[in-house]
């Protein structure tokens, strides 16, 4: 029985009570949304960690943080030193996105220190390794290859996989007579295109799907059903190629539930402002109703070194308008493989969106931490604004190098402090009231 056919009949798992515990609901109303597929608990039988998550309707917005090896830096360390800052930072859920060294072993050692959901997008396995390892074309990777990696990071315990279903023979001829300026940018689809077109056959994923889910839900995988057409800059967003990948994408995700397998639908990537609610009602309607985990999205395509604002900003609203997961951008994408700093800066950014749109939803405690907040400044309580910050290292550390943080108010202000003038006053009057 999978986590989906618990759902569909009622029976109540430790995993469900565990998993509402941590999400503050009750166990009825997630295996209820399991049900509906509008809630996914990525939980591999094989991964075995305490904090069990859950993604989607009526539950707070969650953060996706990238790491993995390049080609250029191949060793595990840094990507496990990557893993605890993100970890720190709060990320509810990590991304191994390897493509350097030895494969399996960066993923294995990384799945062994993380104790939360590690997802993967395994086409990139198949091709870094035929391509490096045995000097092959990615047209020439057999689909048995491809399976077969699917099959080992399965049995490692992979949690989440993003496997590009939907672009197919269909969406291809949809996406050939678009003029976009940037054609696809996502490496997984890039991969799975070049492949249709040296064998010029459907993409295996999408001809062998029953056999896929097989596979997933042998060891209880979530299907995050990759975006191939997503648009790589704002001129391309919400055009026929994007749109008819995502009308697949909505018939992939009935199949998938009837086979017990949970879905998350992954989405763009980069649009403006004025696109972004409506791409999240046609994924939701499309969909019906999945959890939607959004790529950014940017809102702008001319900041390089920010981008981790442009994609908080994105994410914000994205996740205002129903977007249940957000994979976070650091100030490095589009210019080099992120360090440890990139990390920390693009979680906390999309962390601080995620909030943002919760206390618009009214997802429950949201509200109240900035309630909290508001008391502590106020009372001049330094201490409890700091644990209460979303980095309470980076505010404590620019609470210290103000030069008076053993005072009662901050270097910016000093006696001028507004809150302590206003009490002053408040004080007098009355006084002279008295």
């Amino acid at each position: 029985m999978s986590i989906r056919e618990d759902a569909l009949q009622g029976k109540m798992t430790p995993l469900f009570e565990k998993c509402a515990a941590s999400e503050g609901v009750t166990p009825e109303f997630l295996m209820q949304g399991v049900a509906k597929g509008v809630i996914a608990i990525p939980k591999n039988n094989n991964h075995h960690f305490d904090k069990i998550m859950a993604v989607g309707k009526g539950l707070s917005t969650k953060v996706n943080a990238n790491i993995g090896s390049s080609k250029d830096h191949q060793g595990v360390e840094q990507e496990l030193q990557k893993l605890c800052i993100a970890l720190k930072a709060g990320t509810d859920a990590v991304m191994d996105l390897s493509m350097g060294g030895d494969l399996n072993d960066v993923r294995q050692e990384i799945l062994r220190n993380c104790p939360i959901p590690l997802g993967t997008v395994p086409i990139y396995q198949s091709v870094a390794e035929a391509v490096e390892n045995r000097k092959k074309e990615i047209g020439s990777i057999t689909v048995e290859e491809i399976f077969a990696t699917i099959r080992q990071q399965a049995k490692d315990g992979v949690d989440f996989m993003t496997i590009h279903c939907g672009i197919n023979q269909n969406t291809l001829e949809r996406l050939r007579g678009q003029e976009r300026i940037m054609g696809v940018v996502s490496r997984g689809g890039s991969f799975l295109i070049e492949w249709m077109t040296y064998n010029q056959k459907e993409n295996p994923f999408y001809e062998h799907y029953d056999e896929l889910l097989a596979i997933l839900k042998e060891h209880e995988v979530t299907l995050s059903l990759g975006d191939s057409v997503r648009p790589g800059c704002l001129a391309d967003a919400t055009d026929a190629g994007q749109l008819q990948e995502l009308i697949h994408l909505g018939e992939l995700t009935k199949r998938a539930w009837d086979a017990g397998v949970q879905v998350i639908i992954e989405g763009p990537g980069h649009m403006p402002m004025d696109q972004i609610e409506a791409n999240i009602v046609l994924q939701k309607r499309l969909c019906h109703g999945a959890p939607f985990y959004v790529l950014g999205p940017l809102v702008t395509d001319i900041a390089p070194g920010y981008d981790h604002i442009t994609g908080a900003i994105g994410g914000a609203i994205a996740a205002k308008a129903g977007a249940d997961f957000l994979c976070y951008v650091t100030p490095a994408e589009h210019l080099k493989l992120p360090d440890g700093d990139d990390v920390r800066d693009g979680v906390i950014a999309s962390k601080i969106a995620g909030h943002a749109a919760d206390i618009c939803k009214g997802v429950p405690g949201a509200m109240e931490r900035d309630i909290a907040m508001a008391k502590c400044r106020n009372a001049l309580d330094w201490k409890g604004q700091i644990d209460l910050s979303l980095d309470p290292e980076k505010a404590r550390r620019f609470r210290e190098e103000g030069g008076t943080y053993k005072g009662d108010a901050c270097s910016m202000c000093g006696s001028y402090c507004a809150i302590k003038v206003y009490k002053k006053a408040t004080l007098s009057h009355r006084q002279c009231g008295s």
